[in-house]
Order: structure tokens, then sequence, then C-alpha cells
């Protein structure tokens, strides 16, 4: 419970209505949910506007209204607070609501375009090792020290958010490690909270479905450095052509990660295999169990975030060789008897597929063939479904096209739009299956003894989303399936 006055603090307010006297029992930006007592912030929505709802928030019992336009008719005993961004004043009146969690942990954002799960749930599980009680936002779940969360966005909405990070500060953790979506950022989800530091993977087209354009989508990445406050950290990929970008404007001090460069947390690769990276991070030789090129960036993107939140290098660096990654990234299973690869990763842009099927390449013995089943979501950025199709053929000897969460769309469509973007050679290279567990059952019989099979794209859900409705689906177990009955 708080009094509305002082929940207000640092949002911008054009215009109160009643009193900011009464006393409010939680906050609400779902109408349904709002009983008496609370405040209703009324936001507007990719889908629904919440000022539509308004009225029926009051007939259930809320004693403020926070909004951008206020209705026509005020009721009596209901404070109105008109404001210039519902969103932002979410976070800010969230923020206080909750006592400034933020404010008594460490927390770090990750953002980027491929690499913040894998970055976050690294650090999480390094601090854990390191014998802090950790927090996690992420795609996959979120954790309050031992306790799983189920996740159902990358970044929560800004009420969930801070209600989160007072669970986890009231149950005794100092750290917390948190995904830092786009959405987020522009969404005004973060607003008000305070980061001890924040991380930079990469950038590469993606989202443009929302975001609209790529310099847009940079710019929004690029303000959640800009509002770092001085005494954080700043860390980014100085091997990103606009890793430098990212950093030019933060108050916060400015560290970078390399692999190719002069940098703060310099890296390089001696061995790449299916049994882990051999690599120098600054100078001091490390075996890890993580696979891959972008992974040997994840990795030294957490060794500095450590580092600077005040790590002992020998104790970290101890710590991370024996971790291992996030669920659903470069996940592998491998069948006894014909020594199939099934490797299953959310690899859902044309860049991070390009990742994925580059270290495939790197870490296999000879000619083994690469057979990928790939597909794209609907109702999500079409112009990147011809660039996905054509990587998977440039960087693979068979390709399986399939559904991968159709959402609204026809799972057809979404298989013409891939093969649109498809040359004569490539042509050659590809079928197209839309059931997804067909697909998969295809791409094994398809294999030799020792090739590899890579299914990208959802990763880690438990789920294939078609027409609203969320059916079961596991790529993994589908993929374990499948190569068990292969080898009987």
């Amino acid at each position: 419970m708080a009094v509305l006055q002082d929940i207000l603090y640092k949002v911008s307010i054009r215009l109160v209505q009643g009193s900011t006297s009464v006393e409010v029992t939680n906050l609400q930006t779902d109408s349904r949910k709002v009983e008496k007592g609370s405040a209703f912030i009324a936001v507007k929505g990719v889908q629904v506007d919440g000022h539509q709802f308004i009225d029926k928030a009051v007939e259930k019992g809320a004693v403020a209204v926070i909004a951008e336009t206020l209705p026509a008719t005020l009721h009596e005993g209901v404070t109105y607070v008109q404001v210039d961004n519902s969103h932002a004043a979410a976070g800010y009146i969230a923020h206080n609501f909750y006592g400034h969690p933020s404010e008594k942990l460490k927390l770090v954002g990750v953002t980027g375009t491929n690499g913040k799960t894998t970055i976050a749930t690294l650090l999480y599980k390094l601090f854990s090792a390191l014998g802090y009680k950790c927090g996690l936002l992420s795609t996959v779940d979120n954790h309050i020290g031992d306790v799983i969360v189920p996740a159902t966005h990358t970044t929560p909405d800004a009420i969930n958010l801070n209600a989160l990070l007072r669970q986890m500060g009231d149950a005794g953790c100092t750290h917390v490690f948190m995904e830092t979506s786009s959405h987020a950022i522009h969404q005004h989800r973060i607003a008000g909270l305070q980061y001890s530091g924040a991380l930079f993977s990469n950038i590469t087209h993606d989202h443009l479905d929302y975001h609209k354009t790529f310099d847009e989508y940079i710019r929004v990445k690029k303000s959640f450095f800009d509002s770092l406050p001085a005494n954080a950290f700043a860390i980014s990929n100085a091997d990103d052509k606009r890793g430098a970008v990212m950093l030019q404007n933060t108050s916060a001090k400015k560290y970078f990660y390399s692999l190719r460069t002069m940098a703060d947390f310099k890296g390089k690769i001696l061995e790449n295999s299916l049994t882990g990276l051999v690599m120098l991070i600054n100078d001091q030789e490390v075996h890890f169990r993580l696979i891959g090129e972008f992974n040997a960036y994840n990795l030294l993107a957490v060794y500095g975030a450590a580092i600077c939140l005040g790590e002992e290098k020998q104790e970290v660096l101890r710590c991370l060789s024996v971790l291992s990654g996030a669920e659903g990234r470069f996940d592998y299973v491998v069948s006894p008897k014909e020594k199939i690869i099934g490797i299953v990763d959310y690899a859902h842009t044309p860049d991070a597929l390009l990742n994925v099927l580059a270290t495939i390449k790197k870490v296999r013995h000879g000619h083994e063939q690469i057979i990928t089943v790939v597909g794209c979501g609907g109702d999500r950025d079409t112009a990147k479904r011809p660039v996905m199709g054509m990587v998977a053929c440039e960087h693979s000897d068979k390709v399986i096209f399939t559904s991968d969460n159709p959402r609204s769309e026809d799972p057809e469509q979404i298989l013409r739009d891939i093969e649109n973007g498809l040359n004569a050679a490539a042509k050659r290279k590809y079928i197209s299956i839309a059931d997804r567990k067909e697909a998969i059952r295809t791409a094994i019989n398809l294999a030799k003894p020792e090739d590899i099979i890579l299914v990208a794209g959802k990763g880690h859900e438990k789920y294939q989303e078609i027409k609203g409705v969320k059916h079961p689906f596991d790529d993994k177990e589908v993929l374990r399936q499948m190569i068990d009955l292969f080898d009987k």
C-alpha cells in the first residue's frame, strides 16, 4: 500500500483532478484485474488501447487513473492524473510503489540482437557459483535464487518487473542479471530502474515489424546506454561495427571486449571443437564447455562484467570454465548407434543462423553433411524470410523449410516467402514440409552416420503457436525421440 502522491515521484504530469492523498493498494494496466483500491494505468498497447477501459476500471474500484488522455466524464471520488507518457509513468510509478528495488541490487542489463539469453544466464550461473544469491530475468525463465518463475516476455512489463525485483531483494538476492529487449526499452518498461551496468552483444536486422527501420532499432538500443548513470559500467563488443556507437554518449565507465582488436577484455580462440573452446582471455589460457565463436564473445562479455563488478580474475575464469549455456542454445543430442548429431538452437535471425552454421562447419571433423530444419515466425518481420532461406541453403548441404510459430498466418505463405529469396543453386538443396515434426523426421531419414542436423528457430520453446493456440512442441524432445527410433 502507498499514497498516490508518493508513487508519482519523477512522473511527468500535465494535470491532476482530485486528491493525491488517496491510498493505493496495487497497480494495474489490465482493467480486468482491477479491484478496490487499485491505481489503473491506461497504456496504449500494440493491439489494445487501455484508455478504452478507464470507465470499466473505475466501476471495478480503481481509486486513481493515470492516462495520457482523460475521459470526458470524471467520476467523483476518483483521482485522475494526466501524464505525458503512460508507459514511462508506469515504470516510475511501479519503481516507487515497490520501494525502488533496483537501487538495493546490483542490476546488470544485457541488450543486443543475439546472445542476450546466454550472457544473462551465464552471469546468473557464474555469480551463483561465486557464492552470491542471484536473480535472473530472461526469455527462457526467471529465477529468484533457486526458485524458477516462468517467463512470458523477454522483459516483463514495468509492474511485474518491479514486483519481481522486489521479490528478489526480499529473498536476499544481491545481483540480478536481466535481458533488456528493444521492445522493453522503447516501451519504457525499464523507466526508473537503476542499473549498475549494461552489456551490448551485437546488432543485426530483427524486429523491423515493430521498429520499422534499422536506424530506429539502433537508436532504441543506444538509448539504453545513453540513460546509464556515471557510476555504472557499460561494456560493448568492439568487433561489432556499431559497438562503439552504442557507448559514444553514455556517462557510464566504458569498456570493450574483442577477438579481433585491442580491448579491455581480449580473447583469442586456440581450439574450437564439439568438446568446447580453448581460449586465451587477457593472456590466460582456459578451456570452456561452450562451443563456437559466438560463445567466445558471450564468454568475454560475461568475464568483463564480472571484473567490472569487482570479482577476482582467476576465480571468475575457474567458475566460467565449467558452466554450460542456456537451454535451447546450441543444445545437442547424439544418436548412440549412428552417431548422428542433432543440434537445437534458438537462431531466428539471419545473423544468428549464419553464426550457428559457421560454428558447425568449424567443429565438424570432415565432410559430414549439414542438414538444416528452419522456418520463420508468423506476424513478424517478413523481410528476413527470404534472407533466412538463402543463409540456410548457402551454408547447409540439405535444407528443410518448415513452420516455426505461424501464429495467425498461413504456414504455406510463410514458406513461399522464404523460398522467394533462393537462387538457382539454393533451389536444388531444399524441400518444404509445413508440419514441423514431419520435417524433423525427414531430416533424420536423410542423414547418414555422423551427419549433423540443425533444428533452428525455437530453441527452448515448449510450444508451437498456430491460430492463437499454443500446442505442446519441444524441438529437442522431438529430435531425441526421432533419433531413438532411427537407431532401433
